[in-house]
């Protein structure tokens, strides 16, 4: 006989609602059964458009910045005090609050007289952070996310999100694409470096406001925009689409099936000395000083510069794959699992090599690519399966050698005598089977119909059936 072990009861009904009353203070939801207002719902986004967001640094007033300040801090605090709620709440009580109860105990916190300066921060604002909170829980009952966690001030990013009816925007007719942007809360607009204007016509749907480490703010603006297509790319002389193998590596950032190779800009190597000695000097200082915050500080800014020029530098090079190919094929990394800590023999080595992969920073450049082919009707980015053998199979002969080590950059076929670059090898054998992939895709679609923006070599039995 097997013991049998009692799951836990959710409560629900009137008896929930009791406990949520009394137990939590959370306040019924009240029915005006004489308004005629629907349900709020969601905006839907309009047919043919993609959102975009466009991100530029402001510089706020001292006022702006304090208010800021007690923003981010309420954003916070709300995060925390609602997961706090939720836990305690089916732990206790075994009672489910979502974010319609989370609203409702929001608006309590407010009115009571300890949290009154809640009043202080737009409710929109506030409500947001709550959302951010459900999504959270969302992504962990669907297994793809670890469960929430609390924020904190030192580790937690300080961002806030403006909905519609938080912000006020104003469009400049001399300067189209530019304007005056008010915050719920505050009298005056940003000042905002606009770099490049926002796409006429398209005015913001949502704003994020964020501090970084450096304490440089940014505004995050969310638009509808539509995108034009890019024009087709063949190869000279037919309609076989241009494509492309792409190869990441270490020794080199990205290797082209035709040869070219993109340099790594290793840029933790690069400006490590400067680092290692800011960090010491950092831990020289007394914890809680003022001289301790401006080192933490110079870190700060040094970790920014990092971060920009990364970013750039794949902005850059994932655009042009893009526009200059029709088709792109990858591999499929597992990143997480090459990211794994050293432990054992040969730890050293394996954590250099970690190091070198973040530098690289594949899980952006794969990022990018993917949603720029979706940006982009026509392109498609093919990820062939990560145990296909790119590197130690001839890409003339197609004869499969000895599994190759790390240091071993080149290579000669035994088969066919062919003297292969290891990179250059892979990307080759990379666009071969990432065309045949394609192609099964491009042949099963209904004729007319374009292929997806993402075609997973895992996935394709699901592609095909639903082609």
């Amino acid at each position: 006989m097997t013991d049998t072990v009692d799951k836990p009861v959710r409560v629900t009904g009137e008896e929930a609602r009791r406990i949520k009353r009394e137990a939590l203070g959370i306040a019924d939801r009240r029915t005006d059964h004489g308004s005629t207002r629907g349900v709020p719902r969601s905006r839907a986004k309009e047919a043919g458009t993609q959102q975009r967001v466009y991100r530029y640094r402001f510089y706020p007033s001292p006022a702006q910045a304090e208010q800021l300040e007690k923003t981010f801090g309420a954003c916070r605090w709300v995060y925390n005090e609602a997961l706090t709620l939720r836990v305690g709440a089916w732990e206790q009580h075994r009672v489910s609050v979502g974010f319609a109860e989370s609203c409702r105990a929001l608006t309590g916190w407010r009115q009571a007289s300890g949290t009154s300066w809640l009043r202080e921060v737009s409710s929109t604002v506030l409500q947001q952070s709550l959302r951010h909170l459900d999504g959270a829980f969302t992504r962990f009952f669907k297994q793809s996310a670890k469960y929430p966690q609390r924020k904190t001030k030192r580790r937690s990013r300080n961002s806030a999100t403006y909905v519609r009816t938080g912000f006020r925007w104003v469009d400049d007719p001399e300067l189209p694409g530019t304007g005056r942007l008010t915050l719920a809360k505050q009298s005056e607009p940003l000042d905002v470096r606009w770099s490049r204007p926002l796409p006429e016509g398209a005015d913001p749907v949502k704003l994020s406001v964020t501090r970084d480490r450096a304490g440089r703010h940014f505004v995050s603006v969310l638009v509808e925009e539509r995108i034009q297509p890019l024009p087709a790319a063949f190869l000279p002389g037919g309609h076989e689409p241009r494509a492309v193998g792409i190869d990441l590596g270490l020794a080199a950032l990205v290797a082209l099936d035709d040869g070219t190779k993109i340099d790594h800009p290793r840029l933790m190597r690069k400006y490590g000395k400067e680092l290692a000695r800011l960090q010491r000097g950092l831990h020289q200082k007394k914890k809680g000083s003022a001289n301790r915050d401006k080192a933490r500080e110079r870190i700060a800014r040094l970790y920014a510069l990092i971060s920009d020029a990364r970013k750039d530098m794949l902005d850059q090079l994932t655009t042009r794959l893009v526009r200059e190919n029709q088709v792109l094929v990858v591999e499929d990394l597992a990143i997480t699992n090459l990211l794994r800590p050293a432990t054992g023999r040969g730890r050293r080595r394996k954590a250099g090599l970690i190091r070198s992969i973040k530098d690289a920073a594949w899980g952006e450049l794969l990022r990018q690519l993917r949603y720029k082919c979706a940006w982009y009707v026509g392109r498609t980015l093919v990820i062939v399966d990560r145990f296909f053998p790119s590197t130690r199979r001839c890409a003339d002969c197609h004869a499969k050698g000895a599994p190759l080590d790390v240091s071993v950059r080149e290579w000669l076929c035994a088969e066919c005598g062919a003297w292969h670059d290891r990179d250059v090898n892979a990307a080759r054998n990379l666009r071969e089977e990432g065309m045949r992939l394609y192609r099964l895709v491009s042949c099963a679609l209904p004729s007319g119909r374009v292929p997806p923006p993402v075609i997973k070599a895992s996935e394709l039995p699901a592609v095909l059936s639903a082609a």
